[in-house]
C-alpha cells in the first residue's frame, strides 16, 4: 500500500509540474491601460477621458499582433489553455518569444470606459466604428505600434478585425477574423440580439436604467440568448440527451453569475446594430483567413454570404470547421486546437521576405 501511496505521490507531482511547464511556456501577461483625450464619438457625443485597459503577452520590440475579443468578454479571455494554451507556446503559431501580443479591453467591456462607472445610460451611445477608433489611437499613440504583423479577432472581434482591414489597409500584414461575416447584422443574428435587449428594458426592474439591484431579466435574457446562438447542436444533444439532462443544465445556467451590469448588456450587443462593412470589403488589402465553424448559429454557412464576400478579395480564403459534437456552435473559435494548424501555415505563408 505504501508503494501504491508513493507512486501516486510521484505521479501526481509529475502532472502538477507538467501544469506548471504548460502555464509557464509563454511569457506573463501584463496589463496596461491608456486614456484617450477629447474622444468623439460617431453620434457626435464626446468624453474628456476615455479609459482603454489591455493586455499585452511578449516583448514591445518584436512584430505586434492585434487580437480583439468577441462581446462583452475581456481581453484576458484569450489567456485560456484553450487559446494562448495552443497558440502562444514555443513553436507554435503566435509564439509570443516571437510576437507581441495586444488584446485591448473594448469600450464598454472589462476594465475600459462603461456605463456602469457612473453615466449610465447617458452613457455616449458606441457602435464597432467608434471601438474601432479607440483601438487604433490607443496602437498608435498609447503604444506607439505603427505597423501590424496580423489582426485577430473572434465573433464580435471578428467583425472588427474586417473593419480595421479596411480602415487601415496598409497597416497589417494578414487578418484572421473568426466567428463572423463581413455582411450586414441582419436575419437572425440581430433579430436575438434586438430580442435580449428589448426583454431588458421592458423589465419594469431595470426602470430606464436606474436600478438599484440588477434586474432579473438581465440572466434570464443572457441565458436564453446564450443556448440559441451559440453550443452547437450536436454538442447539445450530446450534453443534453434526455429532457432530465437538459434540465439539469438550464439550472446550472440560471444558477451562474450575472453577465455584468445590465446597462453595460444593453450597450454592448447594441453596439452591433449598424456593423456593415460590405460596402468597403474591396479596400482589403491584406491577406485573409476566416475561420469559422459549420454549425456557427449567428453565421450558418448555408446562407453563401461568407463565399460570396471572399469571392470579392483578390487574397482571402475559409476554413470551415466541421461540426461534431466536439465543436461548440458559434463558441467553437474559443478552442484553438480546431485551427492551429492552417493558422500557422497562414503566419509562414504571409511572413515578410
Amino acid at each position: 500500500m505504501r508503494s501504491f501511496k508513493s507512486g501516486l505521490c510521484a505521479a501526481l507531482l509529475i502532472i502538477a509540474q507538467m501544469g506548471m511547464v504548460h502555464a509557464a511556456s509563454y511569457p506573463a501577461a501584463v496589463e496596461g491601460e491608456w486614456t484617450a483625450s477629447s474622444f468623439t464619438f460617431h453620434t457626435g457625443e464626446k468624453l474628456d477621458n476615455l479609459r482603454m485597459s489591455y493586455v499585452t503577452v511578449g516583448d514591445p520590440k518584436n512584430p505586434a499582433v492585434l487580437f480583439l475579443h468577441g462581446t462583452n468578454r475581456p481581453a484576458s479571455d484569450m489567456l485560456g489553455k484553450d487559446f494562448a494554451g495552443v497558440l502562444f507556446g514555443p513553436g507554435q503559431p503566435l509564439d509570443a518569444s516571437k510576437y507581441y501580443i495586444i488584446a485591448p479591453d473594448g469600450i464598454g467591456v472589462g476594465k475600459s470606459s462603461k456605463p456602469s462607472d457612473g453615466l449610465r445610460m447617458k452613457f455616449p451611445q458606441y457602435n464597432y466604428t467608434d471601438m474601432v477608433q479607440a483601438q487604433y489611437r490607443l496602437l498608435t499613440e498609447g503604444l506607439g505600434i505603427k505597423h501590424l504583423r496580423l489582426v485577430m479577432g473572434n465573433s464580435m472581434g471578428g467583425m472588427q478585425t474586417w473593419m480595421w482591414g479596411q480602415s487601415w489597409p496598409d497597416m497589417m500584414d494578414a487578418l484572421v477574423p473568426m466567428a463572423s461575416q463581413p455582411t450586414a447584422m441582419s436575419a437572425r443574428n440581430w433579430i436575438l440580439r434586438r430580442m435580449m435587449i428589448e426583454s431588458i428594458k421592458q423589465d419594469p426592474a431595470w426602470n430606464e436604467g436606474n436600478y438599484s439591484s440588477p434586474p432579473p431579466s438581465l440572466r434570464m435574457a443572457n441565458v436564453m440568448f446564450g443556448f440559441g446562438t451559440s453550443g452547437g447542436t450536436l454538442a447539445y444533444q450530446a450534453l443534453a440527451p434526455t429532457r432530465a439532462q437538459a434540465d439539469k443544465l438550464v439550472d446550472e445556467r440560471l444558477a451562474a453569475p450575472l453577465p455584468g451590469d445590465a446597462n453595460d448588456f444593453i450597450y454592448q450587443w447594441q453596439s452591433s446594430a449598424d456593423y456593415d462593412p460590405a460596402p468597403q470589403l474591396s479596400a482589403i488589402k491584406a491577406p485573409v483567413l476566416a475561420i469559422n465553424s459549420a454549425d456557427d448559429e449567428r453565421n450558418p454557412p448555408e446562407t453563401g454570404t461568407m463565399q460570396a464576400s471572399l469571392a470579392k478579395l483578390k487574397n482571402a480564403r475559409l476554413v470551415l470547421i466541421p461540426a461534431s459534437a466536439e465543436t461548440r456552435g458559434h463558441g467553437t473559435t474559443n478552442m484553438a486546437r480546431f485551427y492551429a494548424e492552417p493558422l500557422g501555415e497562414f503566419m509562414k505563408a504571409t511572413a515578410r521576405p
